[in-house]
């Protein structure tokens, strides 16, 4: 039996229900700015500690551009602001694309949302937690005898926003393997025969984001690595039933 979409709605009616959830989505940004605007300062001193901690007594982050000490914060703030706000940004997402969704393209739509913000945070948790922690050790002990060690912040925001986004975006591999397997366009097992590959491939990664020493790379790669398996494991449950047979 065909399962039934809801009727289509007109092409203006679409329209005006997408620009209501992206002024809902921009709103909620907005909202959420403006309540942690106050603490600004306060979240890049939180966001610079991994820093922080291993500069010299003797050294300090420094502003070399003049707004700089109002701006970076504010930059801050406002990533800070989207990122979390993205569940309710996915929820108008999903809001938006359900009506024309199968009943069986639902059941695993759902699941796929709230899988991809829950990994994209653990991708900055563990970057900021773990990474930063190993990076910024290794990055104030090897620089040269006589040289004073002062980041500029606005270099340092933009240094670890680029990081929180690699890492927010390398565990979203399961949920890759999962929309493939889904689609019918990889086959899970043949995803697996080709694990020696993906190995590789995950420390190369991991090299070309990390400083150059083996602790971090490996830190990255074995994350990765096992996170594709566990989207091999899910993409068999969900591939089609033709290519399982």
């Amino acid at each position: 039996m065909t399962e039934e979409k809801l009727d289509s709605q007109p092409f203006m009616a679409h329209l005006i229900e997408f620009r209501d959830r992206v002024l809902r989505a921009v709103a909620s940004i907005v909202i959420i700015f403006i309540g942690l605007f106050s603490f600004s300062n306060q979240l890049y001193l939180y966001v610079s500690e991994p820093l922080r901690q291993y500069l010299p007594e003797s050294s300090t982050m420094i502003a070399t551009d003049v707004a700089s000490p109002f701006l970076t914060p504010f930059k801050l703030t406002l990533v800070l602001s989207m990122f979390a706000a993205m569940p309710y940004i996915l929820y108008q997402v999903w809001a938006f694309v359900a009506p024309g969704l199968y009943q069986r393209e639902k059941k695993i739509v759902v699941p796929l949302f709230m899988s991809s913000v829950f990994l994209f945070y653990a991708g900055m948790a563990f970057a900021y937690y773990v990474v930063f922690p190993l990076v910024f050790m290794f990055f104030t002990s090897v620089g040269p005898e006589g040289v004073a060690i002062m980041t500029d912040i606005r270099s340092y925001l933009d240094f670890v926003l680029k990081l929180f986004f690699a890492f927010g975006i390398s565990f979203e591999i399961p949920i890759a393997v999962v929309i493939l397997s889904w689609m019918g366009a990889v086959d899970p097992d043949s995803l697996a025969k080709k694990r020696p590959y993906v190995f590789v491939f995950c420390f190369i990664f991991g090299m070309l984001l990390t400083p150059p020493d083996i602790l971090s790379q490996t830190l990255l790669a074995i994350p990765m690595w096992l996170l594709f398996e566990v989207g091999i494991v899910f993409g068999r449950l969900v591939r089609p039933k033709e290519i399982t047979d």
